[in-house]
């Protein structure tokens, strides 16, 4: 009976030490912890999942959204409820003064800003002959024109803390493939933001690191409207055969946005299954 208790005690040594073990590495795994997030359109999508993972790697996050306030609403409370903290603001990204109201108050809240992600965007379908002007302006102010902004607020926070992480959301549209560049205006926009990254990058070293991702097709919102011919068509362009997902996206984000990446910048980086 001595030799059980003695082997029981043995075991239950052992368990403790890899349950410490485990702990050990779930503190180490906290790639953003202390860090603070702002992350645009974050109530859907790409952002969506950009904001929840960032936050279950530690960082405090600024959920933006224009629209989608039920959505943003509910991943405020799935991150409070699992211990992290999230402020909600609602903000149409390109207007200046909405921008400047939204970082106010993120800094009001938490008193820094570490990390940028410029996400918001849209997509609006047409051929090209058949695009209007407003179109191109709706498209142009919502995906480029918001990056612009948002970085300009919040770039000087970055500087006088002497570090920071802009990741501005590009796409394949802004590259050479032909089914991506059929939607002339949001290629337009999109091309746009990897010239303000490469600009940025330098513009704003050696404090703060500027780098963009290009997502091939995702399955958001924003890809709903694809007709099964025209998914059919991205696929067989797509070495990996396959669409991506919000959350393969965000694990690119969080290598971007984590210490892992502290020697790149002006580097665009393509998440799109070997199709860019």
């Amino acid at each position: 009976m001595e030799k059980i208790n003695d082997l029981l005690v043995i075991w239950q040594t052992k368990l403790n030490i890899a349950a410490a073990a485990y702990s050990n590495l779930q503190v180490a795994s906290m790639r953003l912890q202390g860090k603070v997030a702002l992350v645009t359109g974050a109530g859907r999508g790409i952002g969506r999942a950009i904001a929840g993972l960032f936050a279950e790697e530690g960082a405090k996050v600024v959920i933006n959204y224009s629209r989608s306030e039920k959505e943003a609403s509910s991943l405020a409370e799935e991150i409070k409820k699992r211990g992290g903290e999230a402020l909600l603001v609602r903000a149409d990204v390109s207007r200046s003064e909405e921008v400047e109201e939204m970082v106010r108050r993120t800094l009001e809240r938490f008193g820094r800003i570490d990390i940028l992600v410029n996400n918001a965007g849209i997509a609006i379908q047409a051929a090209f002959l058949d695009s209007t002007e407003e179109m191109l302006d709706k498209t142009i102010s919502t995906n480029l024109k918001s990056a612009y902004l948002c970085s300009k607020e919040v770039a000087p926070v970055m500087l006088r803390q002497k570090r920071g992480k802009i990741i501005n959301i590009a796409s394949v549209s802004a590259l050479a493939q032909r089914s991506a560049l059929l939607n002339t205006p949001y290629a337009a926009s999109k091309a746009g933001v990897i010239g303000l990254t490469r600009s940025l990058a330098v513009n704003l070293a050696p404090e703060i690191n500027v780098n963009a991702m290009c997502p091939g097709v995702i399955e958001t919102d924003m890809t709903a409207y694809l007709t099964p011919e025209m998914r059919r068509m991205r696929i067989e362009e797509t070495p990996l055969k396959r669409t991506g997902k919000p959350e393969e996206i965000a694990r690119a984000a969080l290598f971007l946005a984590s210490d892992e990446s502290d020697f790149i910048t002006g580097e665009i980086l393509t998440v799109a299954g070997g199709r860019g």
